[in-house]
């Protein structure tokens, strides 16, 4: 496998999960199980189609998460990320294109009367319950495997979308943002995923791998980090 099809696969997965996840908000919109079921089949779509070559992230923070876990390296992470973001950054720019860049407001993440501080909870709780989840089903060897996690996906959209429209991916709330100029509150869908990442590695470590070694993981994330 060569690396260029792995940073390929990356971008033009995310480009499928945010362009079908977003174009579903934006004409239904904003229903949430619309929602649940655009984004969540839209990953699942793109884990069928790609996710065999670059593990299927499509996401920063899960590719965090697979850094921690040393399932990719440092290298490989910031080029998924770069990946990840053209990736999204292309599917919000055909909508602009296609109608205005106005119309990609309807795709903005937003928390409504919800304090920023319980936003930023709420997308950090959803971020490592999908954390985990992927980094379970990552090390599996079941072809079920990218049903589960379309699924998780699904789930967790569908719990969350009317309380934080569960954002849970950088790439996919940057993108709007980006375009239609709507930056309120993107601190929260920045930040929160993040450190719902982390905890979900954490979780996923202590739980299901039953590890509890974190001085020694944490060097060899330095080493390789170096």
């Amino acid at each position: 496998m060569k690396a260029w099809q792995k940073f390929a696969a990356e971008a033009f997965g995310t480009f499928v999960l945010v362009g079908i996840g977003c174009g579903v908000v934006m004409s239904s919109g904003g229903d949430a199980f619309a929602a649940a079921f655009g984004f969540g089949f839209a990953w699942l779509a793109a884990l069928y189609t790609v996710g065999r070559i670059s593990g299927g992230h499509f996401n920063p923070v899960l590719s965090l998460a697979a850094f921690l876990d040393r399932a990719i390296s440092a290298k490989d992470m910031l080029a998924y990320w770069l990946a990840q973001f053209v990736g999204a950054i292309g599917a919000l720019g055909i909508f602009a294109w296609l109608f205005s860049a106005d119309a990609t407001a309807g795709a903005v993440n937003g928390y409504g009367q919800l304090a920023g501080f319980k936003a930023f909870s709420v997308e950090a709780i959803l971020t490592l319950i999908l954390t985990a989840a992927f980094l379970t089903m990552m090390r599996s060897g079941a072809h079920t495997k990218w049903l589960g996690m379309g699924s998780t996906l699904l789930a967790v959209t569908l719990f969350g979308y009317g309380v934080t429209t569960a954002g849970m991916n950088p790439a996919r709330s940057l993108a709007p943002a980006l375009f239609s100029g709507e930056w309120t509150g993107i601190w929260v869908y920045l930040l929160g995923p993040i450190v719902g990442a982390v905890a979900g590695w954490v979780l996923y470590r202590l739980i299901v791998r039953g590890d509890t070694r974190f001085t020694g993981d944490l060097g060899a994330i330095e080493d390789a980090a170096a």
